[in-house]
């Protein structure tokens, strides 16, 4: 059962001083065994309480049988202090909630991996599972001989076994029980001692760390790999007061974890898909470098000081995601990594802001009432829109005063818990603004403020629809869309007269400091369609195609229209981030607003976009440009050369492969899926054959969707292929089938699988009846009250997105 709110505030006032002492035996391929000992102090003697673990077997309070049910161990008449021991066998998952097994198929080598955050840590470990009951860990590990186990704690001790080797590591500082992770297998590591004068010899062990079929990749990529972390390690030290936390920074490529990254102490875990078999773009490294920086910025900002309740997920969150970008950009060296933010990451803020599902940065703590609820708030209001919000604070503030605060934040509340209270409290005592109304204006309120040009005469005029206080960049150009100034404003309630500027054209946020979006005047916009591809610098060029893109969502401006300014404007970009991103945004817009008539004639501009970059001899613009011509061209001839080619790049290959199994050419996935056995040619492959456009392959592909025999990551796979770009009228029987057969397999998995099954939602181009059919069975469903809650907020906001196209 979810954990709800009341019960947790209740523990928390109850439980102090909790330690783990944890022995996991990985040895055994059915399921894995679990010895633990947790001891705490209670601050009422008597009282009652409980502790979570999916799958206990023998367990003991203070010597006498503790009762289980329910995943609940019943600890009644505590007394001041408290052991409770348990023995348990466990089963291994495969759906990346839990202790998750994978076997590579590249190798026939198994890697088990404890992928545990909210609500999920139970399913490994006995344990208080909420934040704000912190627990010390000592763990040790037995598993097969040619392993090596990583966890949250240094390695303090191997030794071999009849069984195995077991590996022992050092006792942790106190930290969140959803924290808690080991990944065992037989990685290959690059590893060095990285400076730093607090720890003892003046140096802390690093590594990264692969699957052994990814070893070529990760030496080919060890050298940046390292840098980025060296050089954002060393930034955060020299801006940060706490030290460190913890005993080393282990970094792992790993299997079947369900998202980007995840922040554990000491033994950060990535999807093992961010290390590429081939040629990455710039996207792609971009990605890379700023979750480096913002799952390392988690070590301090989450780690140490952890928000009390889900709540404020975004002090961690929104944190971690502006210093990602702000930190690989200054100390990493990707100085472009804000122009990809505008074009990539603020509109998902933008557009999860437009949803019924918006709430606040900084949600009530009451509407959170359980676990799945603030599973479901996971969103991008919470990272992208309080990524904004902390960069518009920081530039605000000041960065002095901003960071002068964050480090009283965690000074104070250092290996403790705190909340947005406590967190302004903070910023208050560095700074003389008032920061508590500039939180109630930014965090306690939904939606975002449109910035609006006009002119009085010769006189732009910037005028503010909605009630935050802005500062930002105005930027003016001429008629030929040169630069020819720039100024900082401050925008309230009264408009701003930007008298310097007369008979110019004027871009407001032209350097995205704040979260709004932005309304030309039509002498400005007039300009911009006619000279988009020569405004400089890039981040503006960049916050401009947002707008067209916003424009375009906002039903001012036409898809025709959008698909007609990157006909010309995208043709002569040269910059990789802005490229991508604008390709990314032509084809979410051509899925989710064209009809099926229109489809196919704007997606052959899309690929020809793409075609000429790919042969326009920009090494940086081809690995992006190349990828999206294999997936989108019709000109099979083109597809089945390439894959007569060995040195094509293998997303290259897989998305000809794709594109012509979409074509109705399906003999080129057995022979690709036997050249390339990695878990990425297998889930390619998986995508392939859901895209075969024949009755008999999609009533296969369906099959295997909703067996409940995929992993998350398998069920992505099939989910992408299934409802192909031009095959509405093929996939029409399954769309109501999508919804009972989706809803049945939610009710029999986790929060995991329910938020793929949200994902696989069918976005394609489809007539206005269809949609409006969609529509009615997806609300019906919902009407019915039995969805399970983090499938329904996904289905709630793809219907919001159905009404918005119709």
């Amino acid at each position: 059962m979810p954990l709800m709110l009341p019960e947790a505030r209740e523990r928390a006032v109850l439980l102090t001083d909790v330690h783990t002492v944890v022995h996991l035996d990985l040895t055994s391929t059915e399921d894995f065994g679990v010895e633990a000992t947790i001891s705490f102090r209670c601050t009422q003697p008597g009282a009652s309480s409980f502790l979570e673990l999916n799958g206990g077997r023998d367990v003991t309070m203070n010597g006498e049988p503790a009762p289980y049910a329910d995943g609940r161990i019943a600890l009644t008449d505590l007394a001041e202090i408290n052991e409770v021991r348990i023995t348990a066998r466990m089963p291994y998952v495969h759906d990346g909630d839990g202790m998750t097994e994978t076997i590579d198929p590249a190798d026939g080598e198994r890697y088990v991996c404890a992928h545990t955050s909210m609500d999920i840590t139970q399913k490994v470990i006995p344990c208080f599972d909420q934040p704000d009951i912190k627990s010390t860990f000592a763990l040790s590990v037995t598993a097969p001989s040619h392993w090596t186990v990583l966890a949250n704690g240094a390695l303090e001790d191997r030794s071999s076994g009849e069984r195995g080797d077991t590996w022992r590591f050092t006792t942790t500082p106190p930290f969140s029980s959803y924290l808690f992770t080991l990944v065992g297998g037989p990685w290959v590591s690059v590893t060095w001692d990285e400076p730093y004068a607090p720890a003892p010899g003046g140096t802390l062990p690093f590594g990264w760390h692969a699957r052994a079929s990814q070893e070529r990749e990760l030496r080919r990529d060890a050298d940046e790999l390292k840098r980025i972390t060296s050089t954002c390690f060393q930034h955060y030290t020299s801006i940060f007061e706490p030290e460190y936390p913890y005993a080393d920074f282990q970094q792992v490529f790993a299997p079947g974890l369900n998202w980007g990254a995840m922040e554990f102490p000491g033994c950060v875990v990535y999807r093992d898909e961010a290390l590429k078999q081939g040629t990455p773009t710039e996207l792609e490294r971009e990605w890379v470098a700023s979750t480096i920086a913002h799952e390392m910025a988690h070590m301090w900002f989450g780690d140490l000081v952890t928000m009390k309740w889900w709540e404020d997920s975004w002090l961690n969150e929104s944190f971690a995601d502006f210093m990602g970008y702000e930190v690989s950009g200054v100390a990493a060296g990707y100085t472009d990594v804000w122009t990809s933010a505008a074009i990539t990451r603020k509109t998902t803020g933008y557009r999860a802001d437009r949803r019924r599902s918006t709430h606040p940065i900084a949600e009530d703590t009451d509407k959170i009432v359980d676990v799945d609820t603030a599973f479901a708030n996971f969103d991008m209001i919470t990272y992208a829109k309080g990524n904004a919000a902390l960069a518009q604070l920081g530039h605000w503030l000041g960065e002095e005063d901003f960071l002068a605060g964050v480090n009283k934040h965690l000074t104070t509340h250092a290996f403790g818990n705190a909340d947005l209270a406590d967190f302004l409290d903070s910023l208050d005592s560095e700074s003389e603004h008032d920061v508590r109304a500039w939180a109630e204006a930014w965090l306690r309120s939904t939606g975002f403020d449109t910035l609006v040009v006009t002119r009085d005469g010769d006189v732009p005029v910037l005028t503010r629809e909605g009630s935050r206080p802005h500062r930002l960049t105005v930027s003016a150009y001429d008629d030929s869309m040169q630069l020819v100034g720039s100024r900082d404003v401050q925008l309230g309630d009264e408009p701003v007269r930007l008298e310097e500027f007369a008979g110019r054209i004027v871009v407001p946020n032209s350097g995205d400091e704040t979260f709004a979006v932005i309304r030309p005047d039509e002498q400005s916009w007039s300009a911009i369609t006619a000279g988009l591809s020569s405004v400089e610098p890039q981040l503006t060029r960049a916050v401009l195609w947002w707008t067209a893109v916003d424009l375009t969502e906002s039903r001012v401006i036409g898809v025709d229209e959008l698909i007609a300014l990157a006909d010309q404007h995208l043709r002569p970009e040269t910059h990789p981030l802005v490229f991508e991103g604008v390709m990314r945004n032509l084809q979410t817009i051509t899925r989710r607003y064209a009809s099926p008539e229109e489809a196919s004639g704007h997606l052959a501009v899309i690929a020809d976009i793409a075609r000429e970059a790919t042969d326009g001899g920009n090494p940086a613009l081809a690995p992006g440009a190349s990828r999206v011509f294999a997936r989108l061209t019709a000109d099979r001839q083109r597809l089945v050369a390439w894959l007569g080619q060995d040195d094509v790049d293998p997303s290259v290959r897989w998305a000809a492969v794709q594109r012509l199994a979409e074509l109705g050419d399906d003999s080129h996935i057995d022979p690709e899926a036997e050249r390339d056995k990695s878990v990425s040619g297998h889930h390619a492959a998986l995508t392939a054959r859901a895209l075969v456009p024949t009755e008999a392959a999609k009533a296969e592909a369906w099959a295997r969707l909703m067996s409940g025999n995929l992993s998350s990551h398998e069920f992505d796979a099939v989910g992408d292929g299934f409802w192909g770009w031009e095959q509405a009228e093929l996939v029409h029987p399954y769309l109501a089938r999508y919804v009972t057969d989706g809803l049945d397999l939610a009710k029999r998995s986790g929060q995991a699988m329910a938020d793929s099954i949200g994902d696989a939602f069918p976005r394609l181009p489809l007539t206005e009846d269809v949609r409006r059919e969609l529509r009615t069975v997806v609300a019906a469903a919902l009407e019915g009250g039995d969805v399970p809650t983090v499938l329904a907020r996904a289905w709630n906001d793809a219907l919001d997105d159905l009404d918005r196209t119709l």
